[in-house]
């Protein structure tokens, strides 16, 4: 269905992205659109892939060292940068930190001038993110958190794996960072934007189920379908594309009604 709705058009040509988190589900997803819509795709992953991606960079994210390589080794003239890679909460939460919050804006950060004016930074959240308001001293106090750090703050946060709670945070923190950036790079026309899928049929979602438990089974009782990667990287596009100059700090749900579900029952709607 994706490629009927899309290949009519160019809507990424001559464009220049990142993809990080390449090599598999969404991020693999996202690479192949992107060369379907015109672009080059540098891809980045910790693991090997021939896939979609014009050239390939084996980076761990959360390595600052190796970061640090990666941003070197990357070529300037870059049109967006999609945030892909991530780790599910069966990971240890320190390295759930490292990869999801702290690497990805240390990446980001040094890459700005590697980027072209009018670039597009896309993040990708998640439905995990949404209670980000209830989080805010956390959220607040992770704002400078450097690598050396993690495993000080996980403690004296209680930001464990108990409950998936690494992981929402990392995407609570993401999401405030993204909207927090909305007009950081204006004066060169870079924006930053999130996409926030709920429970995505990709190798990790074995993950989010054997840590949610009930909670997954209660999601499954009010969704239709889990999600695909072709439901979100069509997405993840648009934002990357010319046609959203003007979305900043935005964060885009990407669920099948889950968040609005939410919201409603919150509301007693």
């Amino acid at each position: 269905m994706t490629e009927s709705v899309w290949s009519g058009g160019k809507l990424l040509k001559n464009k220049t992205v990142v993809v990080t988190g390449c090599s598999s589900g969404i991020g693999k997803e996202t690479a192949r659109l992107v060369k379907l819509l015109g672009g080059d795709v540098l891809g980045v992953d910790i693991t090997k892939t021939e896939d979609h991606v014009d050239e390939l960079y084996i980076a761990d994210m959360s390595d600052r060292r190796t970061l640090k390589a990666l941003i070197n080794a990357l070529p300037t003239g870059i049109d967006g940068i999609a945030n892909i890679a991530g780790l599910p909460p069966t990971a240890p939460a320190e390295k759930v930190l490292l990869v999801n919050l702290v690497g990805l804006k240390f990446f980001t950060e040094n890459m700005i001038p590697k980027l072209n004016n009018g670039a597009s930074i896309v993040n990708l959240a998640s439905l995990a993110g949404f209670g980000w308001s209830h989080a805010v001293p956390a959220v607040k106090a992770s704002e400078e958190l450097e690598f050396e750090d993690v495993r000080q703050f996980v403690q004296d946060h209680k930001v464990s794996n108990e409950g998936g709670r690494s992981y929402f945070f990392s995407k609570e923190a993401l999401i405030v960072w993204t909207m927090q950036n909305r007009w950081t790079w204006r004066d060169r026309g870079i924006r930053m934007n999130a996409v926030s899928p709920g429970p995505v049929d990709t190798p990790i979602l074995k993950d989010f189920i054997e840590t949610l438990g009930d909670r997954a089974e209660e999601d499954n009782r009010i969704m239709d379908r889990p999600g695909l990667p072709e439901d979100i990287a069509p997405i993840v596009a648009f934002l990357l594309s010319d046609m959203t100059k003007w979305i900043r700090g935005t964060n885009i749900p990407a669920d099948g009604g889950m968040s609005s579900n939410i919201l409603c029952e919150m509301h007693q709607f």
